[in-house]
């Protein structure tokens, strides 16, 4: 009876040790599965999808731009653009458009950009030296990329006219869309659109988007969409960072602007 007995508490013991193993087995894989789903669920508030493809302007190019006394002279070529008319897939596009049509931007530092839909027009620029950029705009404002669709120069202006022009030769970034105020149907999807100078998007350099704080690097030149703004005041950010996602340094390489949104 004694060797019943002291077989009985042995047993019971490595029953009480097997499960004190499986227990503690089982709370570290509970554990490690509520990290990797928290991990994964991490909340996007708004989401970033690629602009749909749109007409090119292979043959649209900016000739020639001069800035005396106050006013802009471009000299504009290309058999398949026309300033004032509306690009053809417009209508398809679901994000603002303009109603004047096609159109330059014209971009001074880091303002917002001014719509110029003919070629010769007034703008009053301040005295001193500017980073200045001219693109050729569809009707939705999606700037046309091909090289000789823009104009991009670090100018000094006096008294309303260019007196020395040179070549911007340093990572440059200029903040071209979302812009102004945002009204019903065009709320639900808004374009967000930038023109990078001396930088490489997708090999040496990245584009850093900041949405009310919200982050996401881009690796490609191009449009995109931001939906799910809230109604009201946001602030979007444009940034020329390294690969690794660190901060280029240089006198415009990062652009704050902010946008309205209203219901109607």
């Amino acid at each position: 009876m004694k060797m019943n007995s002291c077989y009985i508490k042995v047993v019971c013991l490595l029953l009480m040790s097997a499960g004190m193993l499986i227990s503690c087995k089982s709370d570290k894989t509970s554990s490690t599965q509520v990290a990797d789903d928290a991990i994964e669920t991490k909340e996007v508030k708004y989401p970033i999808s690629k602009f749909p493809s749109s007409p090119q302007f292979p043959s649209a190019k900016i000739e020639d731009m001069s800035y005396k006394d106050g006013t802009f002279a471009f000299e504009i070529s290309g058999d398949d653009y026309t300033l004032g008319e509306q690009t053809t897939d417009a209508s398809t596009k679901m994000c603002a458009n303009s109603g004047k049509g096609q159109h330059i931007h014209l971009i001074i530092d880091e303002l917002p950009y001014a719509a110029k839909y003919v070629a010769d027009f007034d703008h009053k620029i301040g005295n001193g030296e500017h980073n200045l950029l001219a693109f050729l705009s569809r009707s939705y404002h999606e700037s046309i990329k091909t090289p000789g669709a823009a104009v991009a120069a670090r100018v000094t202006v006096q008294d309303g006219t260019i007196t020395a022009s040179e070549d911007i030769i340093e990572p440059t970034i200029f903040y071209s869309r979302p812009k102004g105020t945002y009204i019903g149907d065009d709320t639900k999807k808004i374009m967000v659109d930038f023109y990078p100078v001396n930088a490489d998007i997708g090999g040496d350099h990245r584009i850093k988007l900041q949405v009310n704080g919200e982050v996401t690097l881009l690796d490609k030149w191009e449009p995109h969409f931001i939906e799910n703004l809230p109604y009201g005041e946001n602030t979007i950010g444009i940034a020329i960072v390294y690969d690794d996602g660190t901060e280029v340094e240089g006198r415009q390489t990062a652009v704050l602007q902010k946008i309205t949104l209203r219901k109607d």
